[in-house]
């Protein structure tokens, strides 16, 4: 019995030695870092928003480029749509899931079934702590590809 004992301690800590050295060995390519979240209004450039027609939905897309000093965190667009006689019509929201660092691009794709009578839209921007004033720009850089795992 002692030697099952001593046998499951010494196979638990080789693997534990084991798993150790192989989180060591993975190290991400540069350090997160942390930066305090904007208050109040934040900046981003943006370019215009390109809108097609896919199939029976209205997609649009979009770039956008924090130019606050800190992180906009929960960045949301809405897109609003009216008719010809100026009614609402629903649109699509985009939520960012992490904050938008100083510096970072994105892209914003809104998705919006296909309505008759769809006329204008708007984009109304707003982020956790406060309000969003944009500037639009001929064009912004590609956003970096995600690394596959």
């Amino acid at each position: 019995m002692k030697r099952l004992g001593s046998m499951m301690v010494a196979i638990a800590l080789g693997l534990g030695l084991s798993a150790g050295s192989a989180l060591a060995q993975q190290t991400p390519a540069a350090p997160r870092k942390l930066v305090a979240p904007v208050r109040g209004e934040a900046k981003i450039d943006l370019t215009a928003p390109d809108t097609k027609v896919v199939g029976n939905n209205v997609v649009t897309t979009m770039r956008v480029k924090n130019t606050s000093t800190g992180a906009i965190a929960g960045f949301r667009v809405t897109e609003n749509w009216f008719d010809r006689a100026r009614n609402a019509v629903p649109g699509d929201v985009y939520r960012h899931p992490r904050p938008i660092t100083p510096g970072e691009v994105i892209t914003v794709t809104l998705t919006t079934p296909r309505r008759s009578g769809m006329g204008d839209n708007r984009y109304d921007f707003a982020h956790a702590n406060g309000t969003i004033k944009t500037t639009v720009v001929k064009t912004l850089p590609a956003p970096p590809a995600k690394p596959t795992t």
